[in-house]
């Protein structure tokens, strides 16, 4: 694993932090997310599952709910682990859910942390996005 930034490290420490602690007895797949947000703060979330499916949280939003509970207001970078060695992905609706807080030039980590990092854009993830500024 490579990971040349000490923010990418504080961001992947705190991701598999609350990765650990997920509640996924169902896929058995945890996740972490991770948020470096506009007051230079770190949030982190973890996805919890639920045995009515579609009721759960991912990672993703779980660390959205948790920056916006702790006063951030704009994510600047995510970070987000999963097992195995392929990036894990935000799912789409979590691409979403990022958009909402995060212009297109911010970076996202993907990490299978058995494999290497992918970096890639908000807008890279999620090309012709539609933004709250559609309906200011």
């Amino acid at each position: 694993m490579t990971i040349t930034s000490d923010t990418d490290k504080a961001l992947y420490e705190a991701a598999e932090a609350v990765r650990r602690r997920a509640y996924a007895p169902y896929s058995n797949f945890q996740v972490g997310a991770a948020i470096l947000a506009d007051d230079g703060r770190i949030y982190a979330g973890c996805n919890v599952e639920n045995a009515a499916y579609p009721v759960g949280n991912c990672a993703e939003p779980s660390a959205i709910a948790a920056m916006i509970a702790g006063g951030g207001k704009r994510i600047r970078r995510v970070y987000v682990t999963g097992p195995g060695s392929m990036p894990v992905t935000p799912c789409g609706g979590c691409r979403q859910r990022i958009r909402e807080f995060a212009d297109l030039d911010v970076e996202i980590v993907s990490h299978g942390v058995d494999g290497e990092p992918l970096v890639q854009t908000l807008g890279q993830l999620l090309p012709y996005s539609f933004g709250p500024e559609f309906l200011k």
